[in-house]
């Protein structure tokens, strides 16, 4: 089977994707979405997104990266992803599930499900702008306010030449609220003849079982669910060894990858925002460790770097604050508050 590490903004960037395939069990991730709107973006805006664009479009651990574009206008998206394309990422994909207001007041994410014919404009465009060699992929979800049209959604993606399309079993409406509906991901794989990726509400190894089955599709692209537990990808392709819901990491291994993780984010995180990432991935972990509760209301309260690194070296993780700030210069253009 296949898994795929998916894009979630503000939450899923290039450090957790370089933490949780350094974890293993992740065959090809798909980052943030770069935003298109009447320009072709410079080569510095893919690479601040998907840094991995700079050592081969791959983690550390050499997992493959898909590069994510979310606008509307299929023109600027082909400019943008041909220009994307001399970058030469693992693939490019195409956002057509974003359910945020923002984005979708502009016509762009889960909007352009309520017009399935831009939809085909869109992909038609992109693989034309794309050497054959680099693959095109999209994601979408089930539909705007309701899913009537998610199967011609899904044929309009497929006959625009799309290679792959992931599936995330929730409308717009349904924001993240379950369940998932892996019944309906059963029908779009029937309407179109690509392989199609489930999505949505696989947090543990019966659910990615169960959604296998109901969806009868053999590839699963985690979000929340491997945030909380990075072991996640591990126990589901050792399913028929490990007991559902365990852990494939101990609290013992994973503390070392949160020091790996605080170490990445030091450079392109201003201080300020430093303590906001780790908490926000504590509080995810706390889901599946009891560990992390503790860690998580220790550092709730902190909102200064040095002294969540003062915290982290009371865990036995960190050498020294004076050799962090060393590791960690910040960088203020690059500066972002985490959302969650």
């Amino acid at each position: 089977m296949t898994i795929l590490l998916a894009p979630m903004e503000g939450l899923l960037d290039f450090a957790l994707r370089d933490v949780l395939t350094r974890v293993g069990g992740i065959d090809r991730c798909v980052s943030e979405f770069i935003r298109v709107t009447d320009t072709v973006l410079p080569e510095r805006a893919f690479r601040r997104v998907v840094p991995e664009l700079n050592h081969g479009s791959r983690t550390t651990a050499g997992v493959p990266v898909q590069a994510q574009l979310l606008g509307s206008d299929p023109i600027c998206l082909a400019d943008n992803a041909a220009r994307l394309a001399s970058l030469a990422p693992a693939g490019i994909d195409l956002n057509f599930g974003c359910p945020a207001r923002v984005v979708n007041r502009h016509g762009g994410g889960a909007a352009l499900l309520q017009e399935p014919e831009l939809l085909h404009r869109i992909v038609s465009a992109v693989r034309g702008a794309v050497p054959a060699h680099i693959p095109v992929s999209a994601k979408m979800r089930l539909g705007f306010n309701d899913d009537s049209q998610a199967e011609d959604c899904a044929r309009a993606i497929a006959d625009g030449g799309a290679g792959e399309l992931v599936v995330h079993a929730r409308t717009k409406a349904h924001g993240y609220k379950p369940p998932a509906y892996w019944e309906r991901i059963a029908d779009v794989r029937a309407a179109v003849r690509i392989p199609v990726v489930a999505n949505g509400e696989i947090w543990t190894v019966d659910d990615a079982r169960r959604c296998r089955e109901v969806s009868g599709c053999d590839a699963l692209m985690l979000g929340r669910g491997i945030v909380a537990n990075p072991g996640l990808a591990l126990a589901i392709i050792a399913s028929d060894r490990i007991a559902s819901g365990h852990s494939a990491l101990s609290w013992g291994e994973m503390l070392p990858m949160l020091e790996v993780f605080w170490r990445l984010i030091c450079g392109p995180v201003i201080p300020k925002y430093r303590p906001g990432r780790i908490k926000q991935w504590l509080n995810y972990l706390r889901q599946t460790y009891p560990e992390a509760e503790a860690a998580y209301m220790q550092v709730r309260v902190l909102n200064d770097s040095r002294q969540v690194e003062a915290l982290m070296a009371s865990w036995g993780l960190l050498q020294s604050t004076a050799t962090i700030s060393e590791d960690c210069p910040s960088t203020q253009d690059k500066a972002t508050p985490p959302t969650t």
